[in-house]
């Protein structure tokens, strides 16, 4: 599986739990430990976890494919998922506001997932 295609794919289970605003930025330009950041949010913790494990699950079941570190389990404010190639970053709405990444990451190109039909 390609970085693109995991990306879509990690994408599409973002969708499926109602993730909100899902961006992917395209750093392969900036960073060498990753091709894409994958950015998006959840209205509470409950729903931050449950994007987290609908993501964890697909990957898992469907291409075989863990993550190799994730953080922020236990609060579930901003969850991060390493998966080498694609670094997903789950925000509460209120975190993403804060640490407002996008921003940090301004100078790559970046486009908004949308959600297949």
């Amino acid at each position: 599986m390609t970085p693109e295609q995991l990306a879509e794919t990690i994408a599409a289970q973002a969708a499926d739990k109602k993730a909100i605003d899902v961006v992917e930025l395209d750093v392969r330009k900036v960073l060498d430990y990753a091709d894409f950041f994958l950015v998006c949010s959840g209205n509470t913790p409950r729903q931050v976890k449950a994007i987290h494990d609908g993501i964890h699950q697909a990957c898992k079941d469907e291409h075989g494919i863990l993550p190799r570190r994730v953080e922020g389990q236990t609060e579930a404010t901003w969850i991060l998922m390493d998966y080498l190639d694609v670094v997903v970053h789950i925000f509460t709405l209120e975190a993403r506001d804060f640490y407002r990444l996008e921003q940090l990451w301004g100078e790559v190109p970046a486009r908004a997932m949308e959600p297949a039909l």
